[in-house]
């Protein structure tokens, strides 16, 4: 009975962070006329994670990326991939992340279940995380986490459908698509 009264006046063990833009890459990749592989990334993401190593169940992500800053790394394909055939980035300028759950714990990473939301068209989506890092001080004096993760979509599921046949079968875009994230963490 008292160890129950103390863990119910205990402080939450929980760490808040932010997600550290300038040290975080939000990448994909996609499969290009059944004959290769094109990767690309998102330049502008925030959100905040909160994560206590005791208690990894209890995590939580909230995180968003600007549409209008994707980069493949050719203009005339990222104007395409904004454009409404894609993602229609005027009138869907972010894509979200709310986590709902975590499972599958264990000493090799997790399995972080969510809600995606890309072109108004919300899909639950699971990231299998990484342990993430303890954590480190930096020369300035923040301290720092990390953790990388990755995920499977199909686009078609989002309404990202264009495509095009080619002659010899198959179509110039993959439908599926791999998310990579590596992500750097500053503690509030």
């Amino acid at each position: 009975m008292l160890s129950a009264l103390f863990l119910a006046f205990s402080p939450a063990l929980a760490a808040t962070y932010e997600i550290d833009a300038a040290h975080t890459r939000v990448g994909f990749a996609v499969s290009h006329m059944m004959v290769s592989t094109v990767r690309g990334e998102f330049g502008t993401v925030s959100g905040n994670v909160s994560y206590d190593a005791a208690n990894v169940g209890a995590t939580t992500v909230n995180a968003e990326v600007a549409i209008a800053s994707i980069d493949t790394r050719e203009a005339k394909r990222d104007d395409h991939l904004r454009s409404a055939d894609f993602f229609d980035a005027t009138a869907f300028p972010k894509m979200t992340f709310a986590s709902k759950s975590v499972k599958n714990s264990s000493a090799s990473g997790f399995d972080l279940v969510g809600d995606l939301t890309i072109r108004g068209v919300t899909k639950e989506v699971t990231f299998r995380v990484a342990p993430i890092s303890k954590e480190y001080k930096d020369p300035w004096g923040n301290v720092k986490a990390g953790t990388s993760a990755t995920a499977t979509v199909n686009r078609q599921d989002f309404g990202v459908k264009w495509n095009a046949a080619l002659d010899g079968g198959g179509y110039v875009v993959g439908d599926e698509v791999k998310i990579e994230l590596d992500v750097e963490l500053l503690k509030k």
